[in-house]
């Protein structure tokens, strides 16, 4: 099922979707026609996307298995629950999440290396839109090297990994009804902010 109303920013550590997601808030809170947007992001604040943050941190360590789980417990709450995705979709609200099934089929998917991902993600909705931010491995490397403290995954090794399996998982998402449109995440920052504002026009909700 695809699920209206509902966008996700997909890519690999370092490709900006964050700071897209930033942007593209501070811009939408000037408008003053249109619909109203949400923007949210995976792992949740919530209970079990902090333990998540935490564990990816190594406190606590979790077995990679561990922590597909959680994040499948943490996604199911983020829409289903009181106020959740599903929730504001219905009511017309365009949502838009920095990441969601895809980063976990993608990373969790390397560290299991089972179809544990695929089988606790299947039955999740598939979003309207998805903008994968493509950026070369060493690029975002780079762009990491400033952080004080790096994630399990956010080594250069696995995001060369991240990256090749980005593109393979993606026609799944074209397949069952989702959008695609690639982000060339290695322009600019206010570049890319330009893209992704194009990317959404084309939504029936703007009037696409």
């Amino acid at each position: 099922m695809v699920l209206r109303n509902f966008v996700v920013f997909e890519g690999g550590d370092g490709t900006g979707t964050s700071t897209q997601l930033s942007l593209l808030k501070q811009r939408t809170e000037l408008l003053r026609d249109g619909p109203e947007f949400f923007f949210t992001f995976e792992p949740t604040n919530g209970p079990i996307g902090q333990l998540i943050r935490r564990s990816l941190h190594g406190d606590p360590p979790l077995q990679g298995e561990t922590i597909a789980r959680l994040f499948s417990a943490d996604r199911n709450e983020h829409l289903y629950g009181a106020g959740g995705i599903v929730e504001l979709c219905e009511k017309n609200i365009l949502v838009v999440s920095d990441r969601y099934v895809l980063s976990s089929l993608v990373y969790q998917g390397l560290v299991c290396k089972t179809d544990l991902p695929d089988r606790l993600n299947a039955d999740f909705p598939y979003p309207e839109l998805v903008l994968y931010f493509d950026v070369e491995p060493e690029m975002a490397d780079r762009r990491l090297a400033s952080r004080d403290k790096k994630d399990a995954y956010e080594k250069l090794d696995f995001q060369i990994q991240v990256h090749r399996r980005y593109r393979e998982l993606l026609p799944r998402y074209t397949a069952q009804g989702s959008r695609l449109i690639r982000i060339n995440a290695a322009l600019s920052i206010e570049e890319v902010a330009q893209e992704v504002w194009r990317a959404l026009q084309n939504l029936p909700i703007l009037g696409g």
